[in-house]
């Protein structure tokens, strides 16, 4: 459990308008950032440039993305890319995951691990997550690919997933609360009855691969750690058809793989963004 964050003005310098907005809010007892967690714009720009890889790794594997290939084509097909911008996958060896990128299908909610035997079929979801490092800066997204067609409840699945990925993102204002976001999230997700998972979650991330705060899906409006321009964080949604509870699959050697409690199917997407002062801006398009 980290200390709680403080707000420290920089010495020696004015007291500006958004300390005085910070220290507003950390006087009524909220939760704020500490000052490490606003990065500045060269910081950002560093985001945004690995951002672009990120994007076009994706980008890559929906070209290529098909029933009959295995997952382990999908991460080759992301470590090339990676490797060919010169940029690092920053899943590979982390706390001991083995691949570049996760690979989810179905019922696997997210750390799905690429395989040879997990062969693409006709009418899977499968959710491509990634993390590339590029100079230092991280930046993580995840998109969700329907293979062929499907059935219309899974595609309503996929559709609704990335409806609360935007709801999130419509929720998310500066000096707002992560749990603004989270409660937008969940009263979509409420209205078709599916779960919204809560041991897992969106993340600060830039300087990191995981940095405060945390953003919760599901929750309360006014809780949580307060959203101040400059910091940058993902919002990653992981909706269940059926109940928001989830297990790790025994049989993953290496204890990764999260599944629905019901193994019902589940579906995420998630970009990496930085909090303006009119909002946020998307830093993995």
């Amino acid at each position: 459990m980290n200390k709680k964050r403080r707000w420290h003005c920089l010495p020696g310098q004015p007291i500006t308008e958004l300390d005085k907005r910070v220290m507003y809010w950390e006087n009524k007892g909220k939760e704020v950032p500490s000052r490490d967690l606003i990065l500045s714009e060269e910081q950002i720009e560093g985001v945004r440039r690995a951002g672009v890889v990120n994007t076009g790794v994706l980008d890559e594997v929906a070209r290529q993305i098909h029933a009959g290939m295995n997952t382990q084509e999908i991460d080759d097909i992301c470590m090339a890319y990676c490797k060919a911008h010169g940029a690092i996958p920053a899943c590979l060896n982390y706390e001991g995951f083995p691949k570049s990128v996760c690979t989810s299908i179905n019922e696997v909610v997210c750390h799905g691990i690429p395989k040879e035997e997990d062969v693409l079929e006709e009418g899977d979801i499968i959710n491509v997550d990634f993390t590339t490092i590029l100079d230092g800066y991280y930046a993580d997204a995840s998109r969700m690919f329907i293979i062929g067609k499907t059935t219309p409840e899974k595609e309503q699945l996929v559709r609704v997933a990335k409806e609360c990925l935007e709801v999130g993102m419509e929720a998310a204002k500066p000096y707002c609360f992560v749990g603004d976001i989270g409660n937008a999230i969940q009263k979509h997700a409420d209205k078709y009855h599916y779960g919204v998972v809560r041991d897992l979650c969106g993340h600060g991330v830039g300087l990191k691969f995981h940095e405060e705060p945390d953003i919760v899906h599901y929750g309360r409006k006014g809780t949580g750690m307060l959203l101040v321009p400059g910091m940058v964080f993902t919002i990653e949604p992981m909706i269940n058809m059926g109940s928001w509870k989830v297990f790790v699959d025994e049989d993953d050697p290496y204890g990764w793989e999260v599944i629905s409690w019901d193994e019902k199917p589940s579906a995420q997407w998630e970009h990496t963004f930085v909090m303006r002062e009119d909002g946020l801006e998307i830093l993995t398009y």
